[in-house]
């Protein structure tokens, strides 16, 4: 199924898509811990600070619609760390289970490879098996559990970090 996806750099005309895809993730998921959604001039914006830093922003394109997205950005705001990096993937919700998440983390580490960045972060929210398994699919590993460091949907959250070393 996911041989018709094409993988590509997301565009500005990108954006309603990407708000979609992130709004519903807001609304309905732990994925974001955000409760507030945002409009298209915020993701406007995020894609200005993500492109003004090098960082990638890319698309799984279905049937010339955007089917999901990834980006990575600063994990922490010190130069020590500039090596290291925090993701994000997204999959449209009728898109999900058909490897889109895959192929867009396959591209990112690609790209971070060809960056030296030499460790990708993830912050996944404990319950999210889905998210895990990918994650460890692709070579992640557990570093860590902070518990009950968030809050959404009236509960508390626990966080496992996980990483992968993407240069030796």
């Amino acid at each position: 199924m996911t041989d018709a996806v094409l993988v590509r750099d997301a565009i500005e005309a990108d954006l309603p898509a990407i708000r979609d895809i992130y709004n519903h993730a807001v609304e309905h998921t732990t994925a974001i811990w955000n409760e507030t959604l945002v409009d298209l001039d915020n993701r406007i914006e995020w894609f200005k600070a993500r492109k003004a830093k090098g960082f990638p922003v890319i698309v799984a394109e279905k049937d010339g619609k955007v089917a999901g997205y990834a980006s990575y950005g600063d994990w922490r705001a010190f130069d020590g760390y500039r090596y290291t990096v925090e993701h994000s993937v997204y999959v449209d919700k009728d898109c999900r289970g058909a490897g889109i998440g895959e192929l867009l983390m396959r591209a990112l580490i690609a790209r971070a490879a060809n960056a030296n960045i030499h460790v990708m972060i993830a912050g996944i929210e404990a319950a999210n098996a889905a998210s895990i398994k990918l994650h460890e699919k692709l070579g992640f590993r557990v570093a860590g559990t902070f518990s009950e460091v968030g809050t959404k949907f009236g509960r508390w959250l626990d966080l496992i970090c996980m990483e992968l070393r993407v240069t030796k």
